[in-house]
Parts: C-alpha cells; structure tokens; sequence
C-alpha cells in the first residue's frame, strides 16, 4: 500500500453541483487542523457543514489556531439546508508501521452495523443532517468490473471523519459485507476529542453492487508534530478530489461521480463520551440522537448510493423510505 508524504491539497477547481453553492459564514468556530482547539458547545441536533480552508503555513502543534469559514448546503429545493463540518487534512510525518491508532473492533460492533430496516424506515432522513450535494452532468464513474465505484477519504485523526464513518458504514452494510474493520478514535487534542469510531485501513469490502475504495490518509498519532502517514489517493482519486475538493476538506466521499459528501452529515458531538459499544447499542433505537443521526445520514447516503446502482438491490433502493429520500437528492 503506497504511501503519502505530501502536506495539505493545493487548491482545486470549484465542483460542479447542482444544489450546493457558496454561502456566507454561520460562526466563528476556530479549529487548528493539527493540534489543540477551541472546542464549543453545540447541541447534539444542531444542523452545520464547516468546511475548513487550507492553513497557509503548517506549524506545531498548538501554535496555530485557524479560523474557520462555515458553509451553509442549499438543498435542490432552494431552502437552506443543514451544513456540516470538516477538518483540512494535516501535513504527514513519517509513514506509520502499521496502523498504531487503532484496536480491534468487537463482533457485536460489526453486528450492529447491518441496522434493521425497520429502525431505518423509523429514523427517515431528519432535517438535521446534511444531503449529499448532486454532481450535474456526469456519468456514473465505473470500475474496472462495471460496478459503480464509492470512494472515501479521511484521516484517523479527524473528528469529522469519526462521524461521517459510522454512516457510511451502516449505508454500505445494506450493499455488501465489510471484513478487517478495526476501531479507533480521532485526536485527543483536537475539537471533539477522543470520538470513538472505526477504520477503514486495512479492511475489505464485498458487494455485487459497488465498489468500495477507502483511503485513511494518516493515523491519529503524532510524531514531531505530524501525524504518521498511512495511505496516499490513486492518480484517479486525486482527480476526483481536485474536481470535487477544492479546499482539501476531509472526510470526502463521491458516490459514483453523482453525489458527493464534502464534511460530515452531523455533529460529532451527538458521540460524545459514548464508547464505540454504546454507539453501536444505540444505533437500533430510532428514538436516540446517536441513531437520529447516524441512521439518518446512512439514509441519505443509501438513496444516493441507490441511484447509481439503478436500486440494486431492490430491498433497498426500491424501498419507500430510500424512494422518497431520492427524491430529495433529485435523483
């Protein structure tokens, strides 16, 4: 597995979407893509999409403290959606031996991945999270196979990705079997610290459907200041990132080159203090904020994910809950 030594993303050309556009700030979070930052307090239901712009100079930790720009998502409909957050993916240090951020994840946090679809129906697509923004005049990106192609980007040490990895996990559950998931946490000295969640470095995954590729940048260990580098994008994953990613945001997910995720769904306080056990338990619950909003997220990213497999399987995509959230996406 290749490995990345490069520091943040050049800037890239604006994507082209068809119901996201630029908006003016909602706050004034601050966040230091590597190292300590000003953490506030924000309602677990609270609907945002930061997006953090590149740093000019990367520093030490702790010495830096970026100001954040906050991006608001306009929904196809025209109203104001709900945003989202996101780090800027920090300079590598030297290449990890291994993966040392993370631990073995326990079967019955696999287990609870595959929610029932009845706990799906029930939780819907709430107001709260953030849709998928719709790519506009694109074809559906294919691999090698024919198989509509889901790509991921993040690093262990984003509190954002931490978040964003519990729904995408659950939405590619109902498509396919994951195997070699490991568990981890974001960055102890970053906003949301210490967020229990999962890995994708290292694992597979098995769909007739999809294709699924992953790519964790770096781990959530700091060696002289940077964290440890584990993976590095394919030329074509640069490309998607280059087009879809002008401000290097993390996490980053394109669903077939016809919807993509830029930022996480939904706060990463609503796993605050909760164990990647708890998380789990409570995933099947429609009535808990953590399924309010990982469910939910996992919905959104279901129906986008339906569309580019022509609602395959038929389980899922042809469902009402998935039909009507399609609807929403305009797909």
């Amino acid at each position: 597995m290749s490995k990345s030594t490069s520091g943040p993303r050049a800037a890239r050309p604006a994507p082209k979407s068809s119901n996201s556009r630029a908006h003016p700030a909602r706050s004034s979070d601050k966040h230091s893509p590597r190292g300590t930052s000003e953490q506030r307090s924000v309602p677990s239901q609270e609907p945002f999409r930061r997006r953090h712009p590149v740093v000019a100079a990367l520093v030490p930790v702790g010495l830096v403290v970026a100001a954040v720009a906050t991006m608001v998502v306009i929904k196809a409909t025209g109203s104001t959606g709900p945003a989202a957050a996101a780090s800027h993916l920090s300079s590598g240090g030297h290449a990890a031996t291994g993966d040392p951020g993370t631990s073995a994840l326990s079967a019955n946090v696999v287990e609870a991945l595959s929610v029932p679809s009845a706990t799906l129906n029930a939780v819907g697509s709430p107001a709260s999270d953030a849709l998928p923004d719709r790519v506009s005049g694109t074809s559906v990106l294919r691999g090698s196979d024919g198989k509509p192609v889901i790509t991921y980007v993040g690093a262990e040490y984003c509190p954002y990705c931490a978040a964003e990895r519990w729904a995408l996990a659950v939405a590619l559950s109902r498509f396919g079997t994951f195997s070699n998931l490991s568990g981890t946490h974001s960055s102890s000295s970053d906003v949301y610290p210490d967020t229990q969640t999962l890995s994708f470095y290292g694992s597979s995954y098995s769909s007739p459907y999809l294709t699924f590729e992953p790519v964790e940048e770096t781990t959530n260990q700091l060696v002289g200041g940077n964290y440890q580098t584990l993976q590095t994008p394919t030329a074509a994953q640069s490309r998607l990132l280059s087009t879809y990613d002008p401000d290097g945001s993390i996490p980053f997910i394109d669903i077939g080159n016809r919807y993509v995720v830029t930022g996480a769904s939904y706060s990463p306080q609503v796993l605050a203090g909760l164990s990647r056990s708890q998380i789990a338990s409570e995933l099947k619950d429609p009535s808990t904020a953590v399924a309010q909003a990982i469910d939910g997220a996992a919905n959104d990213i279901t129906a986008a994910i339906s569309s580019v497999t022509g609602n395959q399987p038929s389980s899922v995509g042809n469902s009402t809950t998935i039909q009507a959230i399609m609807k929403k996406l305009g797909a």
